[in-house]
């Protein structure tokens, strides 16, 4: 991190008002956790009596499970966050310059800037066309929030080969891609996957996550993250939910059923983003403010998507259980 550039960065508005009045769609967390999570979390409270271990065999491998890759190339971490700002201290320097899409997560600009570098802003869905060629790391959200939209495979991996060839690493955020049925790019050289256990597994306050990578990008990675970087209950909690198979289908299925319900229902009186993620991006005709307003009024919040670069009249909304979303659309249809 360069200390000249911290007092310049600005911290990122986010969603998520847990002590609100109402249903919280402002924050894309599945609002279910997988079965025996509570008993893991409270099973770990006399193992964290003593410092955790710092290899996390455990995690290592149930992560390589849910990733299908070799436990050596994954690489433990608080938060998927974590996972990206560690990505970009081993990768950035101050003067260098990062491709980072727009409308994105907003923390890959904040983080690029707090080491010093520069985001080249490129419209999130021409970044695949975008040339990698004299930048330090270029940054694909798969699937990209807020828009919802994964990248095709295919093109991915097209621009990956690319970055390759002028030695450009790619980090992919795969936060959202355990929500979809594709492909991750985790084992793939040239490329640092950052995963997340906050928006699948419901747990954003655990802190669990993950990077994955391979050769000298991996061992940069392992030198670099903090020593007892993850505690024991996000070891043990997160090892139990990544296997946990069952839960992990009935989540696709009815976010995949739920998301194309609310488009139908929605479309007439919204556009709405083609979306491939657990949340809807809705342009708003007419006053935004009004409309979260109003809803919150009825018990429903909204994300303000003003704040994601290169938006100006839009919201966002989660997908959550059935009775919920029924709620959301009867509010939507009627403000």
């Amino acid at each position: 991190m360069d200390r000249d550039s911290v007092p310049s960065v600005e911290r990122v508005p986010h969603g998520s008002e847990p002590e609100a009045a109402g249903i919280d769609f402002s924050a894309n967390v599945n609002p279910e956790t997988p079965p025996g999570i509570e008993a893991a979390f409270q099973g770990s409270f006399a193992d964290s009596k003593a410092y955790p271990d710092d290899t996390a065999p455990a995690y290592r491998r149930a992560a390589a499970d849910y990733v299908d890759v070799d436990p050596g190339q994954v690489i433990p971490t608080p938060g998927g966050l974590a996972a990206i700002r560690l990505a970009l201290s081993v990768t950035v320097s101050p003067g260098d310059s990062v491709l980072v899409p727009y409308p994105s997560f907003g923390e890959y600009a904040r983080e690029v800037r707090l080491q010093g570098a520069t985001p080249e802003f490129v419209p999130h869905d021409t970044l695949l066309d975008a040339d990698p060629s004299g930048h330090a790391l270029a940054i694909v959200c798969n699937p990209n929030n807020p828009t919802g939209e994964a990248a095709d495979p295919d093109r991915l991996r097209e621009f990956v080969a690319e970055s390759r060839a002028t030695d450009t690493p790619v980090l992919v955020d795969e936060a959202f891609l355990g929500f979809t049925d594709q492909p991750t790019l985790s084992g793939t050289p040239g490329v640092i996957v950052a995963r997340s256990l906050t928006k699948l597994f419901g747990l954003p306050g655990l802190r669990a996550g993950f990077a994955v990578a391979t050769g000298s990008l991996r061992d940069r990675l392992e030198r670099a993250r903090l020593t007892w970087n993850l505690g024991v209950p996000a070891m043990q909690v997160g090892t139990q939910a990544m296997r946990a198979t069952e839960f992990i289908e009935r989540t696709r299925k009815r976010v995949r059923q739920e998301r194309s319900q609310l488009v139908a229902t929605l479309d007439d009186r919204y556009e709405i983003a083609p979306s491939d993620a657990p949340f809807l991006l809705l342009a708003v005709d007419g006053s935004v403010s009004d409309l979260l307003a109003k809803a919150r009024e009825r018990g429903i919040i909204l994300r303000d998507a003003r704040t994601f670069r290169g938006l100006d009249s839009h919201v966002r909304a989660a997908i959550r259980l059935p009775s919920e979303n029924r709620r959301l659309e009867e509010v939507l249809l009627n403000v």
